[in-house]
């Protein structure tokens, strides 16, 4: 079931990125994270109270720093290699916490594939030095969104503190938006399209990925996670008419064998013994 809450994420997030590239153009990269969040945080308080402890903080404070830094480094880099950067941190999370030899094996393929994939829009240009530290601090923020948000799960938390968690995230990314968009952030066809973005990007995937963090340990989570890549290739080929090369198609494959191998390798455990709290996990609060 959690395996099947991770996919209807991935596929959420593909959609809700198709609508949020018209934002762009509109209001800029920080004004469409501050909208999305904003918009999302209001949903998800409209559907359930927002509960505020400290897991709920930091799962806000990883949000927003995992959107706005991305989001920044597609500034200065190629989409793929930003998105090659930034897997390090569920792949890393993957391999820190495996405890068995072949789940290096699923690590190991994840990696391969979203590296080809990355590879495949470099074109051998000069990286641009911010945007690769950008991408790290994007990487470093999901790892620890991966980690908080299993704390949070775990803890019983649920919509609750996701919704707290996003307002967290909102009112952090809020006025750097309002700074870049101006006004603009509240004109009517930008708030439909945000709406739209909000709902399938944030609210939902972010929904269902809580859930899933129920039952699916932290490392295969971060190697489930393998398959947004390979999904936004997909909608890419699907939604915009771009070409995929053989080499492309041989990498979503191992990607997608990687993040569902790693599900099942763990499926019969999961049912046998409940999953473990992670409390000797040490999250980095910021202060």
């Amino acid at each position: 079931m959690a395996v099947f809450l991770v996919l209807g994420s991935v596929v959420s997030l593909q959609f809700g990125a198709a609508f949020a590239s018209q934002l762009f153009g509109q209001i800029g990269a920080p004004g469409a994270t501050a909208l999305r969040l904003g918009i999302a945080a209001l949903m998800l308080a409209v559907v359930t109270k927002p509960k505020f402890r400290q897991e709920t903080v930091v799962l806000g404070l990883t949000m927003a720093g995992m959107n706005g830094t991305f989001y920044l480094a597609l500034d200065r880099i190629p989409l793929g290699v930003a998105v090659t950067i930034e897997f390090l941190g569920p792949l890393g999370v993957a391999a820190v916490l495996s405890r068995r030899p072949r789940d290096f094996v699923w690590v190991g393929l994840a990696l391969v594939g979203v590296v080809i994939l990355g590879v495949r829009e470099y074109t051998g240009a000069h990286l641009d030095l911010i945007g690769v530290v950008l991408a790290l601090l994007a990487a470093a923020f999901w790892a620890c969104y991966v980690l908080a948000g299993r704390r949070l799960a775990t803890e019983g938390l649920g919509t609750g503190g996701l919704a707290g968690a996003s307002l967290v995230a909102a009112a952090l990314t809020l006025p750097y938006g309002l700074s870049t968009a101006g006004a603009a952030l509240f004109e009517p066809r930008t708030l439909m399209l945000g709406a739209v973005v909000a709902l399938l990007a944030s609210a939902i995937p972010y929904t269902l990925e809580i859930r899933a963090l129920k039952t699916l340990q932290a490392g295969t989570f971060g190697v489930a996670l393998a398959l947004e890549p390979a999904a936004a290739a997909l909608a890419g080929a699907v939604l915009l008419g771009q070409h995929l090369s053989l080499i492309s198609l041989c990498a979503i494959a191992l990607v997608i064998t990687a993040g569902v191998g790693a599900a099942l390798s763990t499926a019969p455990a999961s049912r046998e013994t409940p999953a473990p709290r992670d409390a000797d996990l040490v999250l980095p609060v910021p202060r």
